[in-house]
């Protein structure tokens, strides 16, 4: 029985690892009560006592946890922005290649950002083959539902009486300063960082990434790109798709409630259009995060997740 605690289990992301983990026989739930929950020696025990620890936290509590686990064994997946860069830790992307084996042999996973998931899965591959250079310029347009906003998010989503600017998509990341664009840099070799425009809209759950291309930023054809993409992602809860049709639309909710993720090509030889759907808080978060898990059980990467 592998005794695992989420330290953060009452966010959003935290909350959906719960739910994931709850009906698993293989697995012995750490709890802390409501007044412990924040108590550093309750955390320190309950970090001693788990075989694997999520950190379901901001950046400096998810900091201040590594070090209150330093002298346990466990082994620790960070769902924070905290470590994504660290050299030190293990990128829980395991589709991209030689992460799987990495992860698996780790024991400080830092698990991907859901708008980063999006575009490295579309990237990364891309880069690797040669058939973009590191210093391409890139945009990405990225569009999520409100969860992935943590809690007050979500209520202000949710109150019946909301701003009605709220009840259209929003642009934020205003500045090129959101906290993704390091590790999109990063896990992809890239110069340059693109320019970014994430928009979150007034639905819970889905997320709908794309990156253009021109066609004279591409060192090959279109197809190359989709025959790159088919055996890249031959494993694993990323998937090669030939442009998924629903009537002329692509929906951002499409893999709402899933944890794997479907990356297709769209557009034409001259204005290409890649595209990765997933959930924000599964492949973009908490299934990610149980992924990794798995993968350092030794079971089933798709254990426990709705794929």
């Amino acid at each position: 029985m592998t005794k695992v605690f989420i330290d953060g289990s009452a966010g959003t992301t935290g909350l959906r690892i719960y739910e994931r983990l709850g009906a698993r026989a293989d697995i012995e739930l750490i709890s802390l009560s409501d007044e412990l929950r924040k108590d550093a020696n309750a955390r320190r025990e309950a970090l001693a006592a788990a075989d694997i620890a999520f950190l379901c936290l901001p950046d400096a509590a998810a900091i201040e946890a590594v070090e209150l686990a330093q002298n346990a064994n466990t082994r620790i997946i960070d769902t924070s922005t905290a470590h994504r860069t660290n050299p030190a830790w293990a990128y829980g992307f395991p589709e991209l290649r030689g992460q799987r084996e990495r992860i698996a042999a780790s024991d400080r996973i830092a698990n991907p950002g859901c708008h980063a998931s999006g575009f490295v899965s579309l990237v990364a591959p891309l880069v690797q083959a040669g058939l973009i250079a590191p210093d391409t310029s890139l945009t990405c347009f990225s569009l999520t539902g409100y969860t992935g906003g943590g809690k007050k998010m979500i209520a202000e989503y949710e109150d019946a009486a909301r701003d009605v600017l709220l009840d259209a998509p929003r642009m934020y990341g205003l500045t090129q300063q959101h906290k993704h664009l390091r590790e999109m840099v990063a896990l992809c070799g890239l110069d340059n960082a693109p320019a970014f425009c994430p928009i979150v809209a007034p639905f819970a759950c889905g997320m709908e990434v794309t990156v253009p291309l021109f066609a004279k930023d591409l060192r090959g054809s279109v197809e190359d790109v989709r025959a790159l993409y088919r055996d890249y992602y031959a494993t694993g809860l990323v998937r090669y798709a030939d442009a998924p049709d629903e009537g002329g639309f692509m929906s951002a909710g499409a893999f709402a409630g899933r944890d794997d993720m479907q990356i297709t090509v769209a557009g034409n030889d001259e204005r290409i259009l890649l595209v990765s759907r997933f959930d924000n808080l599964g492949k973009g978060a908490s299934g990610a995060a149980i992924q990794n898990m798995n993968i350092l059980l030794g079971v089933d990467e798709t254990t426990g997740l709705v794929v």
